[in-house]
């Protein structure tokens, strides 16, 4: 161990015996290092300061004795390191094995609680979510934007919820099908025999869909315009959050300013020429927000309670352009993940390609006889297809885990939660689980030929803040690989193997891949 990890360790974990060695023959050599006492008085403060903050987070951690056991790691740094340097798999697997189920740790400065039981699970995000709030650092809240529906609880949150689940009700997204479809068959040829990162042109896949979802009927030019400072923003959220002129996060923060203003501009105009608001997400708050003020109109005679209860449906332009830009964010990085990652696991396994591209020939069928383009009915006839979804879903688990806040101290498992902690449930464990999935190192599609266990499949979370889009993200993959699969094959170019996190874990190097017609392959 490194002298300065030693000293870092001893103050954190054995504070009174480090206080202890401070004797007054070695201050009193420190006060004659020093000509002037104001400076010595100065480094003492500071070092007096400098000790006490490790001293009372051991003594916070001690206090509480029935603290899940696990390592805190280093003063500040915590494990950090140790996470973003090692395959999640075996951060998580390696202290599951040594502590068991719920293990506590530190990651960037704050003192964590990890769970990777379904039970755990499931008390954290349904049963008892009152206890546990959403959670995100402050810097990506301030870009994704602060009123948006993730970072919400309470009577807000179900409102802001049940507006947002309303464009993304399959009742609504069975009328975009025909949309997402054109977006294919449009983007798709241009990918024939090049080669093409595959994150980078899922990511654009993705942003269309989101964007209609977001916005409905938009023009073009707008359109172009919302793109490009999206890009900005996404650049600035994968960055180290430093707000200084020139630095990505900074750059982000100029864009998401002007992304309200663009925002601001679509909804005076929709409030002229749009009866209807335009159809998407934000159509929907449009309404909301009209029917609230009708509302609050014919309804003086109310109690004051029903009043506020009103007043809080009038959403103001900034917490709607919080929310639409928050579904953006939602539905783009971990939708195209999803995408690379099935493009991987198909192309490595031509068997469950070819079972694949069998039934989307069955659904070509049909739709020739009927001479049409695809319905959400014909997505509802592709099992196989949807399996496969699953699979990758569950062996990719894009969503390694959720960050929740316990709001007091919390019981859980006969270990106390301290109110302020982080309680992180662990869905890429629990989804590579050989109790809940036996082989879990294996892509097998069949396993989901029987629902699993409550609560051991979460790909979008679960309970009140789970995903709202989980719906229009798998409608994206089916509609693409219905497509794909009839037309084309895809060799992955070069060999190197791993995977790549930015934030969400990716095939390495975002999957670089040739795109080949899949009539050239069979002449």
């Amino acid at each position: 161990m490194p002298p300065n990890s030693f000293f870092f360790y001893s103050i954190s974990h054995t504070p009174s015996l480090f206080l202890s060695k401070i004797t007054s023959s070695t201050m009193q050599a420190l006060a004659n290092s020093f000509q002037n006492p104001l400076l010595f008085f100065t480094f003492l403060f500071f070092t007096s300061f400098f000790l006490l903050i490790p001293f009372l987070q051991w003594w916070h951690h001690h206090n509480h004795k029935k603290l899940p056991p696990g390592s805190m790691g280093w003063p500040y740094l915590g494990e950090t390191l140790k996470l973003y340097t090692q395959n999640p798999n075996s951060f998580f697997s390696n202290r599951q094995n040594r502590y068991g189920d719920i293990f506590k740790t530190n990651i960037l400065g704050c003192p964590c609680v990890m769970i990777s039981s379904p039970e755990a699970a499931r008390i954290v995000l349904v049963t008892e979510s009152h206890l546990f709030k959403p959670t995100y650092p402050p810097s990506k809240e301030k870009l994704i934007g602060p009123e948006a529906v993730f970072f919400q609880q309470g009577a807000y949150h179900s409102m802001l919820k049940r507006l947002v689940q309303a464009s993304f009700l399959p009742s609504t997204i069975k009328h975009s099908v025909s949309q997402v479809e054109q977006i294919v068959i449009k983007m798709v040829p241009t990918w024939t025999n090049k080669t093409i990162n595959t994150l980078q042109e899922m990511k654009k896949y993705a942003f269309e869909v989101a964007a209609i979802s977001a916005f409905g009927e938009i023009k073009e030019l707008e359109m172009e315009e919302i793109r490009d400072l999206y890009r900005c923003l996404e650049k600035g959220y994968n960055s180290y959050p430093l707000h200084l002129p020139g630095t990505s996060y900074w750059k982000a923060m100029k864009a998401r300013k002007h992304l309200n203003e663009s925002i601001r501009r679509i909804i005076e105009r929709r409030k002229v020429v749009s009866p209807k608001h335009g159809g998407g997400l934000l159509g929907i708050l449009l309404q909301a927000r009209t029917s609230s003020k009708t509302s609050s109109k014919t309804s003086s005679t109310c109690g004051c309670g029903e009043k506020k209860k009103k007043m809080n449906m009038e959403l103001s332009d900034s917490q709607i352009a919080d929310n639409l830009i928050g579904v953006i964010f939602a539905a783009h990085d971990t939708t195209a993940s999803a995408l690379t990652w099935v493009l991987k696991y198909l192309h490595d396994h031509s068997n469950l390609l070819e079972a694949v591209t069998k039934e989307q020939e069955g659904i070509k069928s049909k739709l020739a006889m009927e001479n049409r383009g695809l319905s959400w009915e014909d997505t509802r006839q592709m099992p196989f297809t949807s399996r496969v979804i699953q699979e990758t879903l569950r062996s990719a688990s894009i969503l390694s885990f959720t960050f929740r806040e316990a709001v007091t101290d919390v019981e859980l498992e006969g270990y106390t939660i301290p109110k302020g902690w982080k309680v992180l449930p662990l869905f890429r464990s629990i989804h590579h689980s050989p109790h809940f999935f036996p082989h879990p190192e294996k892509f097998d599609p069949s396993r989901f030929e029987v629902p699993p266990r409550p609560y051991t499949y979460m790909p979008f979370g679960n309970g009140v803040h789970s995903c709202p889009g989980s719906e229009l993200a798998k409608l994206e993959l089916l509609v693409l690989l219905h497509h794909l699969t009839l037309s084309y094959r895809w060799q992955v170019v070069g060999n190197e193997d791993g995977i790549q996190y930015g934030p969400f874990p990716v095939p390495k190097h975002g999957l670089p891949v040739k795109i080949i017609p899949r009539n050239k392959i069979f002449t």
